[in-house]
């Protein structure tokens, strides 16, 4: 008869190394699409400056444009989030959480500009918040709301 420690120990180390796999793929993927959604969005002018210093067509006049995201981080990642806070030093695993989030949302209010006809943003403004867990636990969740207003550049400005 197996011992159950072991069988205990062989499930929780597999379970580790299955949560951090998937973990890494999920990023990967997700780091892949956006690659590919920002170079095809790469001819869109977007600043933070609050308006064009000329080429805009106001005409249509700006439109507020408005993009959110709020993506989780796994929990192989909280768990060495937590042991860094012990040791001290950069938490990597958030600052990628951030990176992804931060750039999802800027990508969805361009795609959404492009919907509406728009091919240039200024006065973006990026707002982030942490979802989930105490107010002293984790940061298991990342939100960020981007906001900007949209514009249609002229081909050939005068």
């Amino acid at each position: 008869m197996p011992n159950p420690n072991l069988i205990n120990t062989i499930l929780m180390l597999f379970l580790t190394v299955l949560a951090l796999f998937s973990g890494r793929v999920v990023e990967f993927r997700h780091f892949r699409s956006l690659r590919r959604r920002e170079r095809r969005l790469s001819y869109m002018l977007a600043t933070d400056i609050k308006r064009f210093p000329g080429g805009a067509e106001t005409a249509r006049g700006g439109q507020m444009i408005v993009a959110e995201v709020v993506i989780a981080t796994d929990y192989f990642k909280s768990i060495l989030a937590g042991l860094r806070k012990i040791l001290g030093g950069e938490l990597r695993s958030y600052r990628s959480l951030m990176v992804r989030a931060r750039r999802e949302a800027l990508i969805r209010m361009m795609e959404k500009a492009e919907d509406k006809g728009y091919n240039a943003l200024c006065n973006i403004r990026i707002e982030f918040s942490h979802i989930g867990g105490a107010i002293r636990g984790p940061m298991v969740m990342v939100a960020i709301i981007v906001s900007g207003t949209a514009y249609l550049m002229s081909k050939n400005p005068q």
